[in-house]
Formats: C-alpha cells, structure tokens, sequence
C-alpha cells in the first residue's frame, strides 16, 4: 500500500483526486515534486494505473532526472543507487550511466515517460512523425551534446549561428540586399544614428556622424544619400577636400574628377553659399546645388541626381557597383555578427509566439521607425531562407521539436489517436513556465477521459524573457475548463520570518493568484538587511559572515550568494576566492529549485545595475510582442520572492546606504534587523562647562570663566 502519512491534508487531496483538469498551486517549498511523485507511485500502486499510460512533463533535463533519481531511490531498498549518487567522487557521466541502468532494471520506472517538452517532441517526431517530417532529422542545437543524451547521434553539423550567416552570404550576390544591409550595419551598429548623437561616440569628428557606403564620414543623411549614389554607380568622388581659386580656401561637398564637377549640397547646416559661389565663377568651375527638401523624397533626389550626371560622364550612371560580401563588410564582421543574432532572437520569437512571418513584417512595415522596418525587410527573407534551409537539410531546432508536434498532431488523426489513447495520465510539473506552444501542445494530448496533473506557482513564475507565459496558470480555468484548484500554502523549507518577508513582498503585484503561505519551522533569527557605505564595505562583511557560519560547522554547500545578474555576483566571488573561500554562487535564475541554509542576496541597489532591473528590450520585438513594463516590474519582484524563499534558516539582504533598492522597502520592519557601517558625524563634538555651558578646550580641570570643575577630563 502507498503510504500517504508523509503527506499534509491538501497534499494528499492532490495526490488522491480523481478530477480532470487538477492544478496544483505549490507554494515555494511547500513539497511540489514530493506531490508529483507521490502521484505517480499512487496511480501505479493504489489504481493500478500501468506506468505505460502515465506521462510526465519537465522543462530541464536536470529536473526529469531528479524525478528519476527520486523514483529510483523509493524502488531501490539496498541503498546502492543512494550511495553512487551522493558520492563525490563519480563522475556526472558515471552517475548518468548508473541512473540509466537502474531505471531500466525497475520495469515500473522504466514504463514511465518522463521527458522535458522538447524531448518528448523528439520522441513523437522520432518514432511517428514520418508525414509531417522526415524522421531522420537532426537537431541544431549550439550546446554540446553529452554522451548518453537521446539527441547525441543525430546533431546537425552546423549551427543556427552558421547557417544564418552562410544565407546572408548567399542574399548578398543580390548588389541591392547587399548595399541595404550595409545601409542599415552602418546606421544603426556602427554610427547608431537612432541614438542621440552628442555624447554616444568619442570618435566623431567635426560632426560627421553619418557613415556612407564606401566609409567616408559626411555630416547628413542627405548627404550620406549622395555619397551612397555615387558609391552605388560606380562614381569616384572625394569629399571636403580643400580647394582655393583665388581668395582663400574653402572645402566644397562633393568633387567628382571624371565629371570635372562640383556638387554643393545646401542646409540649414551649410555656410553662407555666396563667397563660394564668387570662387566658383572665378576660376570658371562646374557647379551644381542641390537641396535638403529634394531628400524629403529619395526617389524624388535619385532622379535630381541621375539628371546631373547624365552626359557628363564617359558610362552610363546606370552602371552599378559591383561588390563582394567580404569587401563590403570588412572592417564590420562583428557587427554582421550582431545582426545575425538579432535575426537568431527574432526567429526564437517568432516560434515560441506561434507567430507568421508574413503578418510580422506586415506589422513591421506599420511601425513609425526607419530603423525597425529597416530591420525586418532584410530579416524576414533571411528567416524564410533559414526555414527552408532547413527542410530541405531535414534540420529541427528545439522550438520545431515542439511546433512540428503540434502540426503533427493537428493534420495526422491516426497519430493523434495513437498518441491520446496512450496516455490517460498526463502530468506536467513547473506550469507556470509554459509558453504558447507548450499549451498548445498539452490541450492536443488531452481527451475528455485523459488526466492532466498540473503542478506550478505563478508567484515563481521568473522566464518572461524566455517567452513563458504567466497568465496560462493564473487563468488556468479558463483555459481547462471545470478544472480543480488545490493549494499547497505550508513551507517546509524556511523559517516564519522568511516566509512572512516574501508573502509581503509578492502582496505587491496585482497579477497573480493570492495564496496564504504558513511556514512549518519557528524563526531563530531575523532577515539582516546590511547596507555598506560601498561595495567594498559590503564585500568584507560578507566574508566575515562566511567565516564566522564556516567556523561554526556549517558546510560551504548550505551558504549561497545570489543576484540578479553576473556581474553583481564576480566581485563577491574574487574577494572571497582571494580568501580561500570558495561558496555557490549563483544568478537567482540559475538557482531556482535550489536552497540552503544560509542565503546572501548581493546587489540590492536602486537604478540602473540593480535590482529590479527592468530592462525594455529593443523595440524590434516588440513587433513580435509587446512589453509591459508593470508586467516587467512584477516579474521582478516573482524573482526577488524566489531568491528570499531559497533561504532555509538565515537570510542577508546586501545593499548600499543611501542607494537601498525599492524591494527592501517592501519587507515590514518586524521581519528584519538593519544594519550597517555608520557615517561619521560631520559636526566635530564640542566639549562646553557644566555650570555656565562656556567652551572648553578638552583637557580643561576647571573651567577659566566660572572655575567650576570639570567632569570626565
């Protein structure tokens, strides 16, 4: 018989239910994955469910074979599997290997299917996919592969990154393509003119901001348009060079030898043209004007130009320069590589919003800025390219492991069917980092008869960035209709204050499903809020705490420096390392699932390099999908309430006097102890007589106005 003792009230409610659609609400350390297995171990051994029918969902890796070693350890009552994985000496690889075979020696296990979402649509694409795809693909992935992993024997030979390049590559034998990517490198990676142009680029010079295509600095996009026309038909030209006729020495726009031709182009910026054109007429030179409003329209000023060079050149202005990709980008390969990876961002985001392209550039073309519609005519054909590239290389990234699986099953029913009748148990942990493919996907597996386990916290719902979408599981009703909510509200992992603390912290945001969280552990200590006088104040109490909870027994593994991005955590990591102190360090990302008995928080400072850190990414994908910073700010603080809630025992909150981030704000005095280094007094103490209150030197016995002695000398 199951044992279901070890559980509290709503744990076993979740455990025993019999409902369809079911979520789980698991407070932070309120026992999530204890839950879910007990699931499992309940539908085998108490219904009599066959592990075949049940699959399980996870995000990580790391987390499905957690799940496993948990299942292991249950069913393996030697105590072999617990000794080879808690052993320090063996290798991830061997403890891999090991994982694998007893899972396969316990029947039980081995029938289950617990896989990650994107294996999972490898597994269906892998052994059913064969009409939607050829089920011999490969995998472009530019992680390594570790021996063992499923994905091993059928990687791509090229990356995502590569592929992308060598089709720009390929689009730029079109001289057009050509030159509108270079257009935009130059404006906008190299010259950045949709930024200010005061303070942004030391090397400017005279006020040449603009970069034309051939590399000369001119001072005007117009002018930039000239310079472009002339490079484009294949027109030698110099720019400002310094020329004097008779009176003094003046340095005309543009001169084109072959034309034996002066080109001045007039605006606001220009000097007065009347001196000029003086020296003009005395040496008896060809000159034209043009004007800053003809470039209000570029096919408008395209044609003004054809019609002053036609005829006086011995070809044809109809002749085009004729450019390699290597000769056009050199000098500004890095800068492709920047473009190639915003391409690679945009695709991601395309996917994962299960998004059409052709409505993506129809968007774009709509938007008030050059720059993003700029962007999205060259980048859309590249990702048309890039998808069927792929195809016809038979080529999958993760994301189409998932789409494909949805189109599978939407346009194959035999499939569907096969799929759907095997699974009656479909359980899938961590909801509240779902995107909208990975729903899409679950409400395809499900069947009126199949049920769907779902276990997540939205108040941990920290992967906005990644395209998971939070609404999915505080609106989960209504996506599952006649769904069940069970909430997990006792913490086993931290103390009251702790708990107490992060409950006020996440009170804070309005999108989320409330919950009453309780702690089952009494508190010993309070949060300490510490606020140096700078970071080098901050670095040295921390080490002091280290070594005082080191001296006390407390192993290095239970003490963990969090923050919000690396760079706030390396300075702690040097400093203590300088020590010979070497305790996990962590972005709060990266720890999430994590805890220990000891908790720094490093970097809580107001503004810019802080936290929160919202930070509005470019506004090329908000084409893809908007950003709310209300919404950014509340994934903030989801993060700072899954750092506080790491903590098992004692706490530390680091900040800077004075710069103290509005989260700290948050947290009511009771649950906290602040400290710091405090300033020094700028008033100099003033030593006057007890009897007639006259100042005193301090070494004074008795005072020279009154006589009265003096105390305390």
């Amino acid at each position: 018989m199951t044992n279901l003792d070890a559980l509290n009230e709503n744990q076993r409610e979740a455990v025993v239910s019999d409902d369809k659609r079911l979520l789980v609400l698991a407070g932070a350390g309120s026992g999530k994955t204890k839950t879910l297995l007990q699931k499992i171990i309940y539908l085998i051994e108490e219904k009599h469910v066959s592990p075949h029918d049940i699959l399980a969902i996870t995000f990580t890796k790391n987390a499905a074979n957690e799940m496993l070693d948990r299942l292991i350890l249950v069913a393996d009552t030697t105590g072999t599997y617990e000794k080879l994985l808690y052993d320090k000496k063996k290798s991830r690889d061997e403890k891999d290997a090991a994982r694998r075979q007893f899972a396969h020696n316990f029947k039980w296990i081995n029938g289950l299917t617990i896989r990650t979402f994107h294996s999972f649509g490898y597994y269906i694409l892998r052994n059913l996919g064969v009409n939607e795809f050829d089920n011999k693909f490969r995998i472009i992935t530019d992680e390594k592969i570790k021996e063992g992993d499923e994905f091993l024997r059928y990687t791509a030979p090229e990356s995502a990154f590569d592929m992308i390049h060598k089709l720009i590559i390929q689009r730029c034998e079109d001289i057009p393509y050509l030159l509108q990517l270079k257009r935009y490198i130059l404006d906008y990676l190299v010259d950045k003119i949709h930024l200010k142009q005061s303070n942004w680029n030391p090397q400017v010079r005279d006020g040449k901001f603009y970069t034309s295509l051939d590399g000369t600095k001119v001072r005007s996009k117009s002018e930039q348009f000239i310079a472009d026309y002339l490079f484009r038909h294949n027109i030698t030209f110099q720019y400002e060079a310094v020329l004097n006729v008779r009176d003094f020495d003046f340095r005309p726009d543009f001169f084109i030898p072959e034309a034996n031709l002066y080109i001045e182009h007039v605006s606001k910026k220009s000097f007065p043209m009347r001196g000029k054109e003086t020296q003009f007429e005395k040496g008896g030179m060809l000159f034209v004007k043009t004007f800053e409003s003809m470039a209000e329209d570029s096919a408008y000023f395209n044609h003004v130009l054809d019609n002053i060079f036609r005829g006086r050149l011995s070809k044809s202005t109809d002749s085009s320069k004729k450019i390699t990709y290597q000769e056009a980008f050199k000098g500004n390969l890095d800068h492709v590589r920047d473009f190639i990876t915003l391409v690679l961002r945009v695709t991601d985001l395309i996917k994962v919003e299960n998004t059409d392209t052709r409505e993506v550039l129809t968007n774009a073309q709509t938007d008030p800025h050059e720059r993003v519609r700029h962007f999205y005519e060259l980048a859309i054909p590249i990702i048309e390219d890039y998808k069927n590239y792929c195809v016809d290389k038979s080529y999958m990234d993760f994301n189409d492991l998932i789409s494909r699986s949805v189109s599978l099953m939407k346009n194959q029913d035999d499939v569907a069917h096969k799929i759907r009748d095997r699974y009656k148990y479909v359980l899938v942990d961590e909801f509240q980092d779902v995107n909208n493919l990975q729903v899409e996907l679950i409400k395809l597996l499900v069947t009126e008869d199949t049920q769907l386990f779902c276990v997540g916290d939205d108040w941990q719902s920290i992967y906005g960035f990644r395209g998971s979408n939070v609404s999915y599981i505080i609106e989960f009703e209504n996506q599952f209709p006649n769904a069940k909510v069970i909430k997990l509200n006792l913490n086993y992992r931290s103390t009251q204050n702790i708990v107490g603390a992060s409950n006020e912290v996440i009170k804070k945001n309005k999108f989320k499903i409330e919950k009453d969280i309780k702690s089952a552990k009494m508190s010993e200590h309070k949060i300490v809020v510490y606020a140096g006088n700078n970071e080098d104040d901050n670095k040295q109490y921390c080490l002091e705490r280290v070594q005082e909870f080191l001296n006390e027994g407390i192993a290095k593994e239970e003490i963990l420096f969090l923050y919000r991005r690396t760079k706030m955590g390396t300075p702690y990591f040097d400093y203590l390392k300088d020590h010979s102190i070497s305790v996990p360090f962590k972005t709060i990302h990266a720890a999430k699932g994590l805890e220990a008995k000891v908790v720094f928080i490093v970097g809580l400072t107001d503004g810019p390099g802080g936290f929160p850190d919202i930070w509005l990414e470019d506004r090329i994908f908000q084409t893809i999908k908007k950003a709310n910073f209300d919404l950014l700010l509340e994934e903030e603080r989801r993060l700072f309430y899954v750092a506080i809630t790491r903590a098992k025992d004692k706490l530390f909150l680091i900040t800077e006097k004075g710069a103290e981030s509005v989260f700290l704000k948050e947290i009511p005095d009771n649950y906290t102890v602040r400290t710091g280094v405090p300033l020094k007094s700028v008033v100099e103490e003033v030593r006057t007589c007890s009897t007639c209150f006259s100042v005193l030197e301090n070494l004074f016995a008795y005072c020279p106005y009154c006589g009265a002695k003096q105390e305390n000398v």
